[in-house]
């Protein structure tokens, strides 16, 4: 019986650890790219890019067709330069979908076209000796922060001085902690958690020497925060992809801190009925602890390959994450039993033979459970099709 690969979880914490460290915005990518590619390339992995970066490598199987792919992506939230304003603070807009009330207090860096300039980004009243009360009673929106440069600057001409424009990216520090109890406290854990998983998977996948079934691409992606992600990176020969991603820790929402989750639908409507039962199937089997969980406000890798006009069966598999899109927080055991998964997942057989065809009969094509189990309880029940009803009614 196949079972587990073993996964290296020092390999595991020091990827995620140097990814973290690499800022990496949407529209800010270019040396996560870099480092996942030599990352890749010390496993000996084969890889592609697309023209502005999304990673595409490839692990063979000993057929080509339907062939898999697991995504995650590279890109986090970060912010952008609005406007510089008068008393030589600037002016934000996010970029990814965040609350400037996880802004406020952040550590950041501004790149200018030539240079990176250390700041903070504030509340427009910052100061409890000045505003008093009133620092407590100030809207949570991004019109209400400021970016102080640590820089001698007090005015709009010293910024300009300095090089800063509207549209220079701003990326914020993560400031991770790994804790003794097995907990990875960061900013940013959304995705960079995945995509070390993923790279734990494909190293435990080599270095086991064995073939797959059909081939199986890594992918990568770089604009998963603005909504774009997987939509370019297929090549439109992908018959299923499993998107990695977290899975929300919070009262209402059934996802497991130190399991794997498994979401059922998100916010563009429900995964593949029969990937996504795979993925239940093989979390059992194996004994992988899981839960399942349905994401009202939440958009992945897989919904963008989707609406890109994909004919892909889909699925989400994530690690739980506390404080998504704020002071985040993961646990290592979750990030273990999904890369176990992962390896799991490779090394399956297809899970439609007939899905290596993109059009096709009804011959081989599957069936969902009926209203009355009826196939299941009588195996020699059969099905009326509308010719036979009109038949009948005659």
């Amino acid at each position: 019986m196949m079972k587990p690969l073993t996964i290296d979880m020092n390999y595991m914490t020091g990827a995620l650890q140097q990814m973290l460290d690499i800022p990496s915005p949407s529209g800010f990518t270019d040396q996560i790219v870099h480092w996942t590619g030599e990352a890749l390339s010390d496993l000996g992995i084969e890889f592609e890019l697309t023209r502005r970066g999304a990673i595409r490598a490839d692990l063979p199987g000993k057929f080509t067709s339907p062939d898999r792919a697991i995504v995650a992506h590279l890109d986090t939230l970060g912010a952008m330069v609005k406007a510089l304003k008068s008393n030589g603070r600037l002016e934000l807009v996010p970029i990814g979908t965040w609350s400037s009330r996880f802004a406020e207090g952040a550590r950041v860096t501004v790149f200018t076209d030539e240079h990176a300039h250390r700041g903070t980004i504030l509340p427009l009243k910052a100061s409890g000796h000045t505003f008093n009360k009133e620092i407590d009673s100030q809207p949570v929106e991004w019109a209400q922060v400021e970016l102080r440069i640590d820089e001698l600057v007090s005015r709009h001409e010293d910024l300009v001085r300095l090089g800063i424009n509207v549209g220079d990216y701003v990326a914020v520090d993560p400031r991770p902690e790994f804790t003794p109890a097995g907990f990875v406290v960061a900013r940013h854990l959304d995705n960079k958690a995945g995509a070390a998983t993923i790279l734990a998977a494909a190293k435990a996948l080599v270095e086991s020497g064995e073939t797959l079934p059909v081939d199986c691409h890594l992918l990568f992606t770089i604009t998963e925060e603005i909504g774009s992600g997987a939509s370019a990176v297929l090549h439109k020969d992908v018959a299923e992809l499993l998107s990695v991603d977290n899975g929300t820790v919070a009262p209402g929402q059934n996802s497991s801190e130190r399991g794997i989750t498994v979401a059922m639908k998100d916010s563009s409507g429900p995964f593949d009925y029969h990937l996504t039962h795979k993925i239940l199937k093989l979390c059992a089997e194996h004994g992988l602890p899981h839960e399942r969980d349905v994401f009202r406000y939440y958009y992945c890798d897989a919904t963008s390959a989707l609406e890109a006009g994909n004919d892909i069966r889909t699925a989400l598999v994530c690690f739980g994450l506390d404080a998504s899109h704020g002071h985040e927080r993961v646990h290592l055991d979750s990030l273990k039993h999904l890369a176990e998964l992962l390896t799991l997942y490779a090394r399956s057989a297809p899970t439609f033979a007939r899905d290596a065809e993109k059009l096709g009969n009804l011959e081989g094509f599957p069936t969902q459970i009926t209203d009355n189990m009826r196939e299941e309880l009588d195996p020699d029940a059969n099905t009326v099709t509308p010719m036979a009803m009109a038949e009948q009614e005659r």
